[in-house]
């Protein structure tokens, strides 16, 4: 096997988008350094359940009026 193949794993301390603050092991940096996130689970519409925004580009539209006679009165 080839020495010095694996890279270095060292800790870390990451930064939520709120400021607050855990340790973790990485590859990322060097021995010490501070990740600063620009998106986390805290901030994010994707976990928060925030309003997105659907681009579909009429897909749905177009199934819509494919479909229109399909529809059943029973909901």
């Amino acid at each position: 096997m080839k020495k010095n193949l694996h890279p270095n794993y060292h800790e870390i301390t990451v930064e939520m988008t709120d400021g607050s603050q855990f340790k973790t092991k990485s590859t990322w940096g060097s021995k010490g350094e501070t990740l600063k996130l620009e998106i986390d689970p805290k901030s994010h519409s994707a976990w928060t359940g925030g309003k997105q925004k659907i681009l579909d580009k009429g897909r749905v539209s177009k199934f819509n009026k494919k479909f229109q006679n399909f529809r059943s009165d029973n909901k």
